[in-house]
């Protein structure tokens, strides 16, 4: 494997890791979503700063944030709520659906023109959604997965605003230090139990795999182009529900495969019509 594969690999390995984590922590009890969220936006925001200062950038300053603030804090108090009942691959699945039907709707409101092509692969990802959350008895929990939604729609919302940040480091810096008033906030008006275990799963989660986790994506990003960026980011809610299955003994039904199939095909279909695939 090449440098640059082992990189991306070790970024997915990190998206899916604070699935995982996060089913842990809150889906067993060790810590409740609100202080979990809470701890995870700290941590993210101390390694990034750290991570900012020996850089050595300009600061990029606190206007015009109020998109990447918001999108933000909504993916990660939603993220955290949905996680005390979804498992950690049914949980990214709808996540990164919802986050790519988020980003091909902000590029209809921009009037960016859309292929066919990127038509056709929304409309088979939402099938795919759609398939997933569909009333049975295998269907995950309606409540917690309009809250894995509503994350997905924050983050989508997060990268739109973050496509155009001049320098993606120091914008996601701000943001997620902007973030901790208020989920550090509504953590501490609902308290809630917050075990060693649980606490020590929310930092490895905020300081490693959002904080290393998203500063090494920023790194690998300009030398795999957008469709293969994109591509990539297609193994995350396999490698959850794998983790899930490994670490937390969750089943991978017939209903997440077919799911699964649909919303991931659909993103590839969408992905193929921007001619980036050379790249």
């Amino acid at each position: 494997m090449t440098r640059l594969g082992l990189l991306t690999a070790l970024t997915m390995l990190a998206f899916a890791g604070n699935s995982i984590l996060n089913r842990m922590a809150v889906g067993g009890g060790l810590i409740d979503p609100m202080g979990f969220a809470a701890i995870r936006v700290v941590a993210g925001a101390v390694m990034l700063l750290a991570l900012f200062s020996l850089s050595r950038r300009k600061w990029p300053g606190w206007k015009g944030r109020l998109a990447g603030v918001a999108g933000l804090s909504v993916y990660l108090i939603g993220f955290s709520l949905a996680y005390l009942a979804l498992g950690a691959g049914t949980g990214a699945l709808i996540l990164f659906g919802a986050v790519q039907l988020t980003m091909f709707a902000g590029a209809l409101v921009a009037g960016e023109a859309v292929p066919p092509r990127r038509w056709a692969g929304a409309g088979v990802a939402f099938a795919g959604l759609v398939l997933l959350l569909a009333p049975a008895a295998q269907a995950p929990s309606p409540a917690h997965a309009l809250m894995m939604l509503a994350a997905g729609i924050g983050w989508g919302i997060y990268s739109l605003a973050g496509r155009v940040a001049p320098d993606a480091l120091a914008a996601t810096t701000a943001n997620f230090v902007l973030s901790v008033p208020l989920i550090l906030g509504l953590a501490l008006a609902l308290p809630g139990e917050w075990s060693p275990a649980g606490i020590g799963l929310a930092v490895l989660s905020g300081a490693v795999t959002s904080g290393l986790g998203y500063a090494l994506w920023y790194a690998v990003l300009p030398s795999l182009g957008a469709a293969r960026a994109g591509l990539a980011q297609l193994t995350v809610p396999l490698i959850a529900a794998l983790g899930g299955l490994a670490m937390l003994g969750e089943g991978i039904g017939l209903r997440f495969a077919l799911a699964a199939a649909l919303v991931l095909g659909g993103v590839i279909l969408g992905t193929r019509q921007s001619g980036l695939t050379r790249r």
